[in-house]
């Protein structure tokens, strides 16, 4: 009867067996490797060219909507054109932005192709060369503005991504297109596709996979093998210290950039804004605030008497000294108009309503004081007439946020409040502060101040009282020493805690020689 034992497994099968697997995982060691680069590979190219193409996005937006726009809303010297480096004081359209940032990227990244690219260009320009890939994909964007589209090509030794994202009309691209004559199309419409933004990265890695070919042939080597590990850890690790490197480096020109554009807001603003307090919307506010107008009075007198070049170097040397005024009092500094500023105090960082006043009208009598100083400064550089300032200070309820449209905003106050603030200044003689009694209300404790009568002004309908600010009080309760007189013929500031005994004989002089020579020169004589 035969036996029914079961059958032992040879010791020499399971010695082939095993002889296979350990041959089976050192093959497939190499290849997991080179398959897991390629993985790598693929996704950093598709991070990178993601990362690429949002920055240029973003940036030609930025660009756009608070640069160009600005520039357009305020007509001047600086153009907006394509070929702006032939057009002296002008800056580059959106477009062209997008295009030199590709080149420049391109240039440092061999690597790094960019396109900006569309089935409808102007009549005077070169028709652009679409590729089946970049045709479909414009189709398709056409349909789904929102989506990226991709392009993945593996060889042997390295990998090609191309990313293709849409070129979006916004308003003020319709505007331009539809009315340009040399447009192809001209019933643009905003939120159409008018092209093609693509970023195409090649990242070979055929160095990489070099020594793996040599262990796929000698992979009993296993010494060799762990030391292919280690070489190809350290390559990765280069890679990846090169790539935080570009990074870091597009990271320092935004950090540069947005300095740049810091310059076009108020302090205060640009803080919230890149803080994530306020979103960049068309939304308003309506607050309680301490509004301040200037105006440099008979300032077109006083341009016709001096050169536009010095008239620009002392506005802007006026502006730098009041703004770093404004600043240190905390104001928001809403916009320059000609030779007026406006300012605001309360949004976005409130102290109180009292507090946010009182810091108003000590803002407006330092303000006073340094024009006082820049004009011995100015007399002295030979200027005959410097300016005069008078400022206007009112409190009330505004409207206050961004105004404008998606494409151009602008954060500024509305409301009649705003407007009685000008209207007090208006009223103020030339280095005086005119306050309304809302603010008087606020204050009173803490400054001189005598009304002036009743008056009714234009765009406001309500009897105004106005009060001429003399000076600030002392903690007693006693006005300052500090003497403060700004008319025709005179400009005085005296602060007798800055006179030490030394200049005290001197300074008594010139009073005097002042005095004796007002007596002379009084006018019936």
């Amino acid at each position: 009867m035969p036996s029914t034992r079961p059958t032992a497994t040879h010791p020499h099968a399971r010695g082939i067996l095993l002889t296979v697997l350990v041959v089976v995982l050192l093959l497939g060691l190499p290849l997991a490797v080179w398959l897991d680069l390629r993985n790598l590979t693929e996704s950093a190219l598709r991070r990178q060219a993601s990362d690429l193409n949002s920055v240029i996005t973003s940036m030609r937006n930025y660009y756009g909507t608070n640069v160009v726009a600005r520039v357009l809303a305020s007509p001047g010297a600086t153009k907006v054109t394509h070929d702006y480096e032939s057009v002296p004081g002008a800056i580059p359209i959106p477009a062209t932005l997008s295009l030199e940032l590709g080149r420049v990227i391109s240039e440092k990244q061999q690597n790094i192709v960019y396109r900006f690219v569309s089935d409808h260009p102007f009549r005077n320009r070169k028709a652009h060369e679409l590729d089946a890939f970049e045709l479909d994909a414009l189709a398709k964007l056409r349909e789904d503005p929102k989506q990226l589209l991709t392009q993945v090509t593996e060889s042997l030794f390295s990998d090609r991504i191309r990313l293709i994202g849409p070129v979006v009309m916004g308003a003020a691209c319709v505007n331009c297109h539809n009315s340009h004559v040399e447009s192809t199309k001209k019933d643009w419409k905003v939120g159409d596709v008018r092209g093609l933004q693509e970023v195409s990265i090649t990242q070979p890695f055929a160095d990489n996979l070099l020594s793996f070919k040599y262990l796929l042939t000698y992979f009993a080597l296993l010494a060799l093998t762990g030391a292919s590990f280690i070489w190809l850890q350290r390559r990765q690790a280069l890679q990846i210290d090169g790539m935080n490197r570009e990074l870091e480096t597009a990271n320092e020109f935004l950090a540069t950039l947005s300095m740049k554009i810091s310059r076009y807001l108020s302090p205060q603003i640009y803080k919230s804004i890149f803080s994530g307090q306020r979103d960049v919307v068309i939304q308003t506010e309506r607050k309680k605030l301490t509004i301040f107008f200037s105006d440099i009075k008979d300032f077109t007198a006083t341009t016709e008497r001096l050169q536009p070049e010095q008239i620009t170097r002392l506005l802007n040397e006026y502006f730098t000294e009041m703004s770093a005024i404004a600043l240190k009092h905390g104001g928001t500094i809403d916009k320059f108009v000609g030779d007026a500023m406006l300012i605001f105090f309360g949004d976005p960082e409130s102290r109180g309503e009292a507090e946010d006043a009182a810091a108003c009208l000590r803002m407006a009598l330092d303000m006073q004081h340094r024009i006082a100083e820049l004009n011995v400064k100015w007399r002295n550089e030979g200027v005959e007439f410097p300016f005069r300032v008078r400022m206007g200070v009112n409190t009330g309820y505004c409207n206050v946020g961004n105004f404008g449209s998606a494409d151009r905003m602008d954060y500024t106050i509305i409301g009649a409040e705003a407007n009685l603030a000008a209207r007090l200044q208006a009223i103020a003689e030339a280095g005086r502060v005119v306050i309304s009694y809302e603010t008087y209300a606020l204050v009173r404790g803490m400054l001189e101040a005598h009304p002036l009568p009743p008056i009714r002004m234009k765009g406001i309908s309500r009897e105004v009282v106005p009060y001429v600010v003399e000076g600030m009080l002392d903690a007693s309760g006693a006005r300052t020493s500090i003497v403060s007189e700004h008319t025709t013929g005179l400009d005085l500031y005296l602060d007798p805690t800055m006179i030490d005994a030394r200049t005290s004989e001197h300074v008594e002089g010139v009073l005097r020689q002042a005095l004796e020579t007002l007596r002379r020169h009084k006018p019936g004589k």
